[in-house]
């Protein structure tokens, strides 16, 4: 098992990918895949359908 230097809460600088650059605070590290869940990078955004509201008198 390999020990990781950085801890939850601890603030860091993304140094590869597309989010070179960016800094955030780790929330999460992953010590079996070595990687930090960083708030704020690599943030997905998933689209959902607009909900129209259901008439009372159908």
């Amino acid at each position: 098992m390999t020990k990781l230097k950085i801890k939850s809460g601890d603030t860091v600088k993304v140094i590869a990918g597309d989010h070179k650059g960016s800094e955030g605070v780790v929330q999460k590290v992953l010590t079996d895949k070595n990687k930090a869940i960083v708030e704020g990078v690599n943030m997905v955004k998933k689209h959902t359908k607009p909900v129209h509201k259901i008439r009372k008198n159908r």
